[in-house]
């Protein structure tokens, strides 16, 4: 994207847009399923967001830059609250979801599915 590159609002939402992994276009690229986000009236930028299996990778991406290393590195407690995190956010949601969480942290799909059971079931106690 080009032309409305030094617009306040791009300014605003680009961390947010990179952070998805989703593309900024101008308004007149945009498709019926692209947001397009308008300033005081007049389309400013579009924004065509990642499939989820796509966002996925991006927020394993931020996890792994938040934590400064590899998520196959962390210890088991930190593999714990990341599996929750991702929880939370949908990931298993996603077609393949456990094995592309499971390969990222370094575990066997057996263990993901062992992290979230035992966060459901400190949940209903």
């Amino acid at each position: 994207m080009t032309e409305p590159a030094d617009h306040p609002l791009v300014a605003a939402v680009k961390p947010l847009v990179d952070a998805m992994g989703a593309e900024l276009l101008v308004p007149e690229q945009a498709r019926a399923d692209d947001v397009v986000l308008s300033w005081e009236g007049e389309d400013v930028m579009a924004v065509r967001l990642p499939q989820l299996s796509e966002s996925l990778g991006h927020i394993l991406a931020a996890m792994e830059r938040r934590h400064g290393k590899p998520l196959a590195e962390l210890d088991r407690r930190t593999k714990q609250e990341a599996v929750r995190s991702l929880e939370a956010r949908g990931a298993f949601s996603v077609r393949h979801g456990v094995e592309t969480v499971a390969n990222a942290l370094g575990v066997s799909r057996f263990t993901i599915y062992n992290y979230l059971n035992r966060e459901n079931a400190a949940k209903a106690e």
